[in-house]
């Protein structure tokens, strides 16, 4: 089969691409976990909007340039399902940041640190799976996607913990819903990290 190494060359662009889509994906939960420590003054969405725009644009021109391109880097179905899964993780933190927005009286006081941690670390082992699709290094992958799949257990462990919290019967029902779909909207997260740390490595186990 022909290795990731050998097509590079001017097909080199759509590495940078979706390079520059992960790390939307990074700055996403970088102002993610910015806004937890300020959820009594939830002013921060425009750069959730910036983000997830710019996340847009880039997997415009990542669309664009498979249908225009004579030979790609990678197969075109899977530069597509890849930029598709990247854009994922940047809308996913604007609708938690949205939320927020429009419940500020009940999301006081929360804290969201546990999770928005282990989000951070599965949006930086993307962003470091992407870079090493470069050199087509499978056993660095695989290391990176045992990283992720790891982190995903211990947010499932989490989410557990405050699923028993959450039903306890100490809240306010409508808090109690608030608080359960923003819990939720951040597992989601952790998990569109962890799938798309699988399809990197299935891309890259296919091409090497």
């Amino acid at each position: 089969m022909i290795s990731i190494q050998r097509l590079l060359g001017k097909e080199d662009m759509f590495f940078s691409m979706l390079e520059q889509s992960a790390s939307e994906g990074c700055a996403s939960v970088q102002a993610l976990v910015k806004l937890c420590k300020t959820l009594d003054q939830p002013g921060l969405l425009e750069e959730f909007i910036q983000a997830r725009r710019k996340d847009k644009q880039i997997k415009a021109r990542i669309t664009e340039a498979v249908y225009t391109t004579f030979v790609t880097a990678l197969e075109r179905e899977d530069i597509e399902l890849l930029a598709n899964a990247l854009f994922k993780l940047p809308k996913t933190m604007e609708k938690f940041a949205e939320r927020v927005w429009l419940t500020p009286q009940y999301v006081s006081g929360i804290d969201f640190t546990p999770q928005a941690a282990l989000l951070e670390q599965s949006a930086g082992a993307v962003l470091e799976m992407i870079k090493g699709m470069r050199g087509g290094g499978l056993e660095n992958i695989k290391s990176l996607n045992d990283r992720l799949q790891r982190i995903e257990g211990e947010a499932d462990k989490v989410m557990l913990d405050l699923y028993r919290e959450l039903f306890s019967g100490r809240h306010d029902p409508i808090k109690a819903i608030v608080m359960k779909d923003l819990y939720e909207l951040l597992e989601k997260g952790i998990d569109r990290c962890r799938d798309t740390g699988n399809l990197i490595c299935n891309i890259v186990l296919k091409n090497s």
